[in-house]
């Protein structure tokens, strides 16, 4: 490895790395290197510890009192029922340990889905490679936005800026060439290099790889890139602090029914026992595990569908986005660029769609306008393309370009041959185009391409049927006229032009020679309209904001189903003004047309001031602001760049809006499932409290026996609970409004609906409890039977967490196959203790007979059948209202 790559010219780097940058590295050599340097890695997250993760089981307030209830025990002499705790304890903490491990390794999976690729030369060709896998002397290529994954020696700049912030702390963009610099310069000052962990903001660059892994800057602090993990999202610590807020409510209640029972002269043991079986089974512990996994799998959904989520906040989130920002290449059209129209001084060439693949050239190719027009477009173009057939790796509309051209006889790299290229300026969103110089006899070849606004304007002459004439302002706007025509079509326009110069370094802009007009096809992907009608019956407003020209997006507006587009185009020049006219003039807007970065992120402000929840997709380096700004910033997965996704809170892995439906829709389950859960648990641990606190107070005998208690706990708090956490949510959950993002876990409904249905399961087991009296049952048939009743009026109750507005039979609940296999799995760990005698012992049971099971049945089915009428009844009510 050479040393003080930034102070060697950068032949000899190349040399000593054996290596050239037109063909790089050889496919053996890679290999070689590979197992010599290791893999371009990082560490970068700490991975979950499963130590850690099974000692943090033991600091719950659950622990702490199975803890106590267990000493109390052993301090009473109940041998048993100590041992039994212990046991719960054991099996508690398992429960929590494995849920926990599973929801860690479910997310640090998702992370790895977003992995970062490179472009890089190898065997003469250009592909795309995981960026773990570059090694010393890969010869990589880079554009604005790409994150730079190994650091670099320059070999060839045009314009090109480097953010180093995260590791110089330098808030300025660094302008970067591939002069050699003082062999003593400071990390900040080297110009001639590119560091691991930093990203282009402009430009476009070639550098050879120099360091990988832990021998580059970054690695030698580490520590710079070892973050701590996010952290959890809103939701979860909504759930811990509801939780906390349980945990102090539930002590006091429990030490409350403690100290009644100990003035009504129960045995004191029985009573503190009761007591703190009470408090454990009330405490919703679980709730934040639960929450976590329900997020991880809600998570692996969502990237089963191509969304990766990289924010936990968005998952919450999502449920209540009220307007999606959406661009259009890539994400209402299909991104698969093809040339249809050539249009030059001489005429228009139609080429047939339906043979852009083949090799066959099309007619008028060899005219000598139409010749000169692909030439430039071949030659001032980023993108790799070996063959018609090949996919080609760059942007899909440079591929495009190159493919027409390898249709018309010219190959890039052929013409490069001729036409040694001697500087590149990159594409900058400013000035809207792109521009190579090339050798070309005693001078130079400037080709240029851009929007044709800005390649028309810059031209002073254009090639016309017998050769250059003058452009003046009507010619520009016959130009012009005709640019808006193809658009009008649905195409997307370029305009090419060129020019000769003496020096490489003139500026590429001025006096062109304008060429002619390149329309390409994008069109409309066919799942967008329904996707998009689904949307508005979301209640969730659709907005294109794109920087194609108005006539194109209208056209592809009205072809994915976008509402009244003729009305609703604005271009990106009156952007402030309709923000100036308030929300209500926003709202009358479709399309946004000709729009930068900078009106991107005042649009995202606008939406946000009038109240919205804003959703935004973006692929390039200058989206990052607006991506960040948005509430869901969207970046694309196989177009976007590294900085648009370090921004972004969701990377969409096909770059298509239906997937962002799709993740709205389960961002809006997982936010159900939340909800269906915590409300289960909280109503069947309130209906406990309240079983055990009027029998205490009522001077009744217990109901319900500490063992038991912890037993019911073990059954209900965790498998129907995490069941419920799994369902795939309501068939119509799209056609409901977005949530209030402000509205809690448990609104004043739900608590309602939470008190009532805890009274009706106290209800059902008390009249289980009277029955049982009624029968001469002894002491512990009656415990029996109440125990019985009201763990079986439980795991009945998850039917009530149905929607009212579902179904009875038929609904996200009966859907949900975990929860039928959690049912069965309770209802046979309930069945069979009674019958096994050590169980039976130990729990205090006794085998039921038939009328015992009889009481049972109708007693635990009484409050289901009682809810679900209610529920019918409110249903018919809110079907009336929105009549």
């Amino acid at each position: 490895m050479p040393e003080s790559p930034h102070a060697l010219p950068a032949a000899q780097v190349l040399a000593a790395l054996q290596v050239t940058s037109a063909d790089g590295l050889s496919a053996d050599a890679v290999t070689a290197r590979h197992q010599q340097f290791g893999p371009n890695t990082i560490a970068a997250r700490r991975a979950a510890n499963a130590l850690r993760l099974l000692l943090r089981q033991f600091t719950s307030p659950v622990v702490y009192l199975l803890g106590a209830a267990a000493a109390l025990a052993f301090y009473f002499g109940e041998l048993e029922e100590g041992g039994a705790i212990v046991i719960v304890l054991a099996i508690n903490a398992l429960i929590g340990f494995v849920t926990e491990l599973k929801a860690a390794r479910s997310i640090e999976s998702l992370r790895a889905l977003g992995g970062r690729t490179a472009r890089v030369r190898r065997d003469g060709g250009v592909r795309l490679v995981p960026a773990e896998e570059l090694v010393p002397g890969d010869i990589v290529l880079l554009d604005a936005g790409d994150a730079v994954s190994a650091d670099l020696r320059l070999v060839e700049a045009s314009r090109l800026s480097a953010d180093e912030s995260t590791l110089t702390g330098e808030s300025v963009p660094v302008e970067k060439e591939n002069a050699p610099v003082a062999r003593n310069a400071r990390l900040g000052d080297r110009m001639s290099m590119l560091f691991k962990g930093t990203a282009v903001t402009r430009g476009s660059g070639v550098g050879i790889v120099v360091a990988t892994g832990l021998a580059t800057e970054l690695g030698r602090v580490t520590q710079l890139l070892i973050k701590a993990d996010a952290g959890s999202s809103p939701l979860e610590r909504k759930l811990a602090r509801l939780s906390a807020q349980l945990v102090w409510a539930t002590l006091v209640v429990a030490a409350a029914i403690a100290g009644v029972g100990l003035i009504v002269q129960e045995d004191p043991f029985l009573m503190i026992e009761a007591a703190i079986a009470l408090a454990v089974a009330a405490i919703p512990e679980g709730l934040p595990i639960v929450a976590t996994l329900a997020l991880a799998r809600g998570m692996w959904r969502m990237a089963r569908q191509n969304a990766l989520i990289e924010r936990l906040s968005a998952v919450e989130t999502l449920g209540a986005t009220t307007v999606i920002l959406t661009d259009k290449t890539g994400t209402l059209t299909e991104n698969r660029m093809t040339v249809r129209r050539l249009h030059v001084g001489t005429g228009e060439i139609a080429i047939d769609p339906s043979a852009h693949k083949g090799s066959q050239a099309f007619r008028g190719a060899d005219d000598r306008t139409v010749n000169t027009l692909l030439r430039i477009a071949v030659l001032c173009n980023d993108a790799y393309l070996d063959s018609v057939e090949d996919e080609g790796s760059g942007d899909p509309m440079e591929i495009a370009l190159l493919r027409v051209g390898l249709r018309a006889g010219l190959r890039r790299a052929t013409l490069l041959r001729g036409h040694r290229l001697a500087r590149k300026h990159a594409f900058d969103s400013a000035t809207k185009m792109m521009a190579t110089v090339h050798e070309s006899g005693d001078g130079f070849l400037v080709a240029v391409k851009g929007a044709p606004e800005a390649v028309v304007g810059a031209a002073t002459r254009a090639i016309g049927e017998h050769g250059e004439v003058a452009l003046n302002d009507d010619a520009r706007a016959e130009w012009l006229a005709r640019a808006a025509q193809l658009g009008h079509h649905g195409l997307r326009v370029l305009a090419c032009a060129m020019k000769m110069e003496t020096q490489s370094d003139s500026s590429p802009y001025d006096g062109l020679v304008l060429v002619g007009l390149v329309g390409l096809e994008d069109p409309a992907r066919a799942d967008v309209p329904s996707a998009i009608e689904d949307c508005h019956r979301a209640g969730i407003r659709v907005v294109m904001v794109t920087g194609d020209h108005a006539v194109t997006a209208r056209s592809i507006g009205r072809a994915v189903g976008l509402a009244d587009c003729a009305a609703h185009v604005v271009d990106g020049k009156a952007i402030a003004k309709v923000i100036e006219a308030g929300p209500a003039a926003l709202r009358n807007i479709s399309i946004f047309a000709r729009v930068i970065p900078a009106e991107k992120l005042a649009l995202v402000k606008a939406y946000q001031a009038a109240g919205d929840i804003v959703a935004m997709t973006g692929d390039g380096v200058n989206d990052a602001p607006a991506l960040r700004q948005a509430d869901i910033g969207v970046a694309m997965g196989l177009r976007g760049t590294d900085v648009a996704r370090e921004a972004a809170a969701m990377i969409l892995l096909d770059d298509t809006f239906p997937t962002i439906v799709k993740a709205i829709r389960q961002g809006r389950v997982i936010f159900g499932n939340i909800r269906r859960f915590v409300a289960y648990l909280l109503s069947c641990n309130l209906s406990e409290v309240m079983v055990v606190g009027i029998a205490v107070a009522s001077a009744l005998p217990l109901p319900l026996l500490p063992l038991q208690i912890l037993y019911l706990n073990l059954l209900t708090d965790v498998f129907p609970a995490f069941a419920l956490a799994m369902g795939e949510g309501e068939a119509g959950i799209l056609q409901q409004p977005p949530r209030d993002p402000k509205e809690p876990i448990l609104g004043r409904a739900q608590w309602l609906a939470i008190a009532l249905q805890g009274i009706a399961l106290t209800a059902g087991t008390f009249a289980a409890l009277l029955a049982a009296r009624w029968l001469d049952l002894d002491a512990r048939q009656s415990v029996t039977v109440t125990f019985l009743t009201l763990a079986f009026a439980q795991l009945w109750h998850a039917f009530d967490m149905r929607s009212v507005h579902a179904g009875i039979f038929v609904n996200e609940v009966t859907r949900n196959g975990w929860l039928w296999g959690a049912l069965a799995l309770c209802a046979t760990l309930l069945c069979v203790p009674p019958y096994l005698p050590p169980a039976a012992h130990l729990l205090q049971l006794a085998p039921p007979n038939s009328a015992m099971w009889v009481v049972v049945l109708a007693c635990s089915l009484a409050p289901l059948i009682a809810t679900q009428a209610i529920m019918a009844v409110a249903g018919l009510r809110h079907a009336r209202t929105q009549r």
